[in-house]
């Protein structure tokens, strides 16, 4: 389920062999004195029962690489990479991809500064 700001995800019915889990990913834009705007990320949730919260700040022209860090986070708690709760259910992937675009202003083809990549982690 999506709405801008936030995607639930939780273990699909048709997929009974892969781990259970329910996970909510919750964004926003933040601005920072010396980094200027970023975007929040907030994973939270359950993996086989056990729960996890993981926070962590993308920078506006890295932000768009935000399913790579959901996953480095969900696999870190327990969920295969190949169980991403991103790329499941595919147009609530795109939406959430719009609403960022829109929440930073960004816009197609814009450069993005190199060094972010490594500061966030990519």
């Amino acid at each position: 389920m999506f709405k801008p700001g936030h995607l639930h995800r939780t273990t699909p019915l048709n997929m009974p062999h892969m781990p259970k889990f329910e996970i909510d990913v919750f964004y926003e834009v933040r601005r920072d004195a010396v980094e200027g705007m970023l975007m929040h990320f907030k994973v939270t949730g359950t993996i086989e029962g056990r729960e996890f919260c993981e926070e962590f700040d993308m920078h506006r022209d890295t932000a768009f690489n935000f399913a790579s860090l959901i996953t480095k986070a969900v696999v870190k708690h327990g969920l295969s990479p190949n169980s991403s709760p991103i790329m499941r259910g595919h147009a609530e992937y795109d939406a959430m991809f719009k609403d960022i675009r829109e929440q930073l202003g960004a816009k197609p083809g814009e450069p993005v500064d190199f060094d972010h990549l490594e500061k966030d982690g990519l």
